[in-house]
């Protein structure tokens, strides 16, 4: 009796370090719609573990660096230094907060692997633990996460020598810095493909949707089958499956949240490399409360 009591215990303690070691994030975008709420109160929803500031739309190629986050502050009057309060709160929360460079819509290009150093040495003195010798840092004197790389244009060149010179930086004064992305889910991406095989990136945030070969339908095979090549391809990454949290977030590709939680969480969460579930973005999850209705299956 008591061995069969013991046995029983063990079998418990293995099945809950499984679940644990399955239990996902949520990242979320936040900073493209100026109704969608402040940073601050984004991180106190306590359903986000990463939110990722979008976007640095313009740099590379000998072009001033700007970011655009909306209606929420004006870069140009330096009225976004008010954001570190913000970071700095979501942060003591433990909720890690990145900055995207790219996006659907901007100007960036990287023209050769200097151009790739000048950029990383600009986001690194201006977002994360450098120091800007001349100006203002856009966000004040909050030190952020980490890079996003959302690459929807320009070329497929030189974005494993940015994200290496950042993590230069970053190793060379002992500050963790995390490399995300967030390609499309056709394999390989058409911008990124060459550096998410460097084993670089911690987090692939991958876009199913807006992608009918790739993104969920019927029975879920077109999602599995990408999901599946995702984690076996991408070297060292947690692969994240990025979806719209409404209908109206994206073109196609939106899953209700109770097919999400007993169709294809429950597949996708079978991968030792799963890492959780972006979405796109803070606005859309206040309509539909998405995250709040799944963050206990991620």
């Amino acid at each position: 009796m008591e061995f069969r009591r013991r046995a029983l215990l063990l079998c418990i303690m293995v099945l809950t370090l499984m679940a644990k070691s399955n239990a996902g994030k949520i990242a979320i975008y936040w900073g493209q719609n100026g109704n969608e709420g402040t940073l601050a109160d984004t991180c106190a929803t306590g359903n986000y573990q990463i939110v990722i500031l979008a976007f640095l739309s313009v740099f590379g190629n000998g072009q001033t660096p700007q970011i655009n986050v909306a209606g929420h502050c004006d870069p140009f009057s330096n009225g976004c230094i008010k954001l570190s309060s913000d970071v700095k709160s979501c942060q003591a929360r433990g909720i890690k907060v990145i900055l995207s460079i790219g996006g659907g819509v901007g100007s960036y290009f990287l023209s050769s692997p200097e151009d790739a150093k000048k950029v990383a040495d600009y986001l690194w003195n201006n977002y994360l633990g450098g120091h800007s010798p001349s100006s203002p840092r856009p966000l004040g004197n909050v030190v952020l996460d980490g890079v996003d790389f959302d690459i929807e244009g320009g070329t497929n060149k030189h974005w494993d020598e940015l994200a290496r010179a950042l993590l230069d930086f970053g190793n060379r004064s002992g500050k963790k810095v995390f490399i995300t992305a967030a390609p499309q889910c056709p394999f390989p991406d058409a911008w990124l493909g060459d550096a998410l095989m460097t084993g670089l990136f911690d987090f692939v945030w991958v876009q199913f949707y807006n992608n009918p070969p790739c993104q969920f339908s019927g029975d879920g095979t077109n999602l599995f089958d990408a999901w599946k090549v995702w984690t076996s391809k991408i070297p060292h990454a947690q692969i994240f499956l990025g979806l719209p949290a409404a209908p109206a977030a994206a073109g196609s590709g939106f899953i209700p949240a109770d097919a999400l939680k007993s169709v294809v969480l429950p597949v996708v969460k079978r991968s030792p490399e799963y890492g959780g579930v972006m979405l796109w973005s803070k606005f859309y999850d206040d309509q539909t409360g998405y995250s709040s209705s799944i963050k206990q299956a991620v």
